[in-house]
């Protein structure tokens, strides 16, 4: 019995090489047991130029194929992905130029009405300091009582 369950049909003779065959014959089949002249042996019969190295560099060839297709999506995705992110880069840019020029406009804004105020409180004289600690005052008196009525 084999290791599968199946009945074998070699006998103990025919396993220890003793069953009259040669050594270099696989199922009456001729293989090469010397080395070829890279010094490599070959585990499928016809050696190395045989049908089994042919179909194993089919395999590897294929298996090449394959990793050059996922490579290729990849190489792709990454490249969808670096043009994502410079139009990314430059749709920011142009967006922080246009608020750069929108602080600007507004610093000119609040620097002249700044200067006006600056005008007014020197015409007024010392005046305008107390309405304004009039106007802070009742602000801070509508704070407190809606601070306490919630």
């Amino acid at each position: 019995m084999s290791r599968l369950g199946v009945p074998s049909t070699l006998t103990n003779r025919d396993r220890s090489g003793q069953s009259g065959h040669s050594p270099s014959s696989y199922n009456g089949t001729p293989y090469s047991v010397s080395p070829s002249p890279s010094g490599r042996t070959s585990p499928y019969p016809g050696g190395v130029n045989g049908y089994g190295a042919q179909r194993t560099a089919e395999d590897l060839e294929g298996q090449n194929d394959e990793r050059l297709e996922g490579l290729t999506a990849k190489v792709k995705l990454l490249k969808d992905i670096t043009i994502g992110i410079g139009n990314e880069v430059r749709d920011s840019t142009i967006q922080l130029s246009q608020m750069n020029d929108a602080f600007a406009e507004t610093s000119g804004i609040l620097g002249g009405t700044f200067r006006r105020m600056n005008a007014m409180a020197s015409r007024q004289g010392g005046r305008w300091v107390c309405y304004m600690i009039f106007l802070v005052l009742v602000f801070w008196f509508f704070v407190v009582v809606w601070w306490f009525r919630r």
